[in-house]
């Protein structure tokens, strides 16, 4: 697939680090004007939407939710990742006071979600800098495909190769559902807002994005990514799912990374003589 669609496409090397990372991180694409009103509509709230809300009955024509969606470099990542027409799960407005004193635990969103050929895509906003003073949210790369009860990452404060949130006003990260992570203490005397979007697909998530780069090396590279927290045997679990979802994505089902999954899928049908 080449980019017909209006809005920039991502590579496949992008959605390769994605499927590695758990994550996208977008800096500063909104502009300081949208930021400004952002914070303004942060501050006052935003109303609930039912869940599986079309994005134009969540967000009407001219609002700023709607106008933040239909900037060209989120358009286009959001399609590449969960396709066109995605519903609205749920979203929320976080706020964290200055000096509030506490964390938010570590977790992964709706954790009960095992599927492992489609996933929801969750948008963060972030209107103003923040600093590290101001805590952001902390994730941890590589996690995502790692199943765990919502809370059970709870009792850890830090994993090696964690990543804390210092970004630019108009900073935008996309999230795959699983990703753990949690809103830092905000030590700092700003109050820090930022604004999640849930979404959910409605169609097949398969070779949405431009995929005139699917036999760059890199894309291999990318899924080979390890992480520092990853234990040294347990860890290879992480590359093997990795090759599952890209297998998913791509519609091939003999793309692997060192043999992974042939060996283990290999179930000879031919008798012997």
């Amino acid at each position: 697939m080449t980019n017909t669609f209006e809005h920039p496409l991502l590579s496949s090397v992008r959605m390769a680090h994605f499927v590695a990372y758990g994550s996208l991180r977008l800096d500063a694409v909104v502009p300081p004007e949208m930021n400004t009103e952002g914070m303004e509509v942060l501050r006052r709230g935003l109303p609930d939407v039912p869940y599986g809300s079309p994005v134009p009955d969540a967000y009407p024509m001219g609002s700023f939710a709607r106008r933040l969606l239909e900037l060209p470099v989120l358009a286009g990542a959001l399609r590449s990742l969960i396709g066109p027409g995605p519903t609205v799960d749920h979203h929320a407005v976080h706020i964290r006071e200055p000096r509030e004193g506490q964390a938010q635990p570590l977790h992964g969103d709706a954790i009960i979600d095992v599927r492992t050929d489609a996933f929801d895509v969750q948008l963060m906003y972030y209107p103003q800098d923040v600093t590290l003073d101001m805590g952001g949210t902390l994730s941890v790369p590589g996690s995502h495909l790692r199943r765990t009860n919502e809370s059970d990452t709870g009792r850890y404060q830090n994993l090696r190769g964690q990543s804390r949130l210092v970004c630019p006003a108009g900073t935008v990260v996309f999230l795959h559902h699983g990703l753990w992570h949690g809103g830092r203490r905000n030590d700092s005397d700003t109050v820090r807002y930022m604004f999640k979007i849930r979404f959910n697909p409605t169609v097949r998530q398969r070779r949405l994005w431009d995929t005139s780069d699917l036999g760059d090396p890199r894309v291999a590279e990318e899924l080979a990514t390890t992480f520092p927290w990853y234990e040294p045997a347990t860890g290879r679990l992480e590359i093997y799912n990795r090759v599952l979802m890209w297998r998913a994505l791509t519609g091939d089902d003999t793309f692997d990374l060192d043999h992974w999954v042939t060996r283990v899928s290999n179930r000879p049908r031919k008798d012997a003589v």
